[in-house]
């Protein structure tokens, strides 16, 4: 298999934490594995990308411009910023809950509504509500262990959910696993739906 995954999001999200588990879980089953992370302001509320290339072919850890198999956006503004990247024929996920930018205080009109429908225009996408999604589980935190479920429900990941679940069970502290494994669950039946609905 040779894929590039690309996750993008801001800082607090939990973006490096999920680039972490599909490399793993990639090695996992026996393929090589680069990434690296341009976290640049993270800690105030700035942009976080992590490039994650599956296979023997990539010789660098960086993804070049239009070669994304995989775009999994935490925040549609980021989604839109990043879909340079995207092959033609790639697949975005995006959540659907904008992030407030800190230079407007949390407040602004920003609602993520046009960077959605822009990205409706553009790519096959799976949009998804983190807020709705994650409810059950008491925090949006769990959206990044939810939205490697949706990217494996789809088929997109290509990787085994099982050897996921495997992966987060390992990197997750085991007060977490519970929750966590519940939240991917909900993830991947949203992306079989997805699926299904096509």
């Amino acid at each position: 298999m040779k894929k590039d995954v690309m996750i993008c999001g801001v800082g607090g999200q939990g973006t490096v934490l999920a680039s972490k588990i599909i490399a793993a879980s990639a090695m996992d089953e026996g393929y090589a594995v680069h990434s690296a992370e341009t976290i640049g302001m993270a800690q105030r509320g700035g942009s976080v990308t992590s490039h994650v290339r599956i296979g023997e072919d990539a010789f660098s850890p960086l993804i070049p411009l239009g070669s994304v198999d995989l775009l999994i956006a935490f925040e549609p503004s980021e989604a839109v910023r990043n879909l340079k990247y995207l092959k033609s024929d790639g697949f975005v996920i995006v959540n659907s809950v904008p992030v407030k930018p800190t230079s407007l205080g949390g407040g602004g009109d920003y609602d993520g509504k046009a960077e959605i429908e822009f990205l409706k225009s553009k790519c096959s996408c799976l949009v998804i509500n983190s807020d709705e999604l994650c409810a059950p589980f008491g925090s949006n935190k769990f959206f990044n262990v939810a939205v490697l479920g949706a990217a494996a429900g789809t088929g997109r990941l290509g990787l085994s959910a099982d050897t996921v679940r495997s992966e987060i069970i390992k990197i997750v502290p085991e007060r977490f696993h519970e929750k966590n494994l519940a939240a991917f669950e909900a993830g991947y039946k949203l992306g079989e739906k997805s699926n299904a609905d096509k």
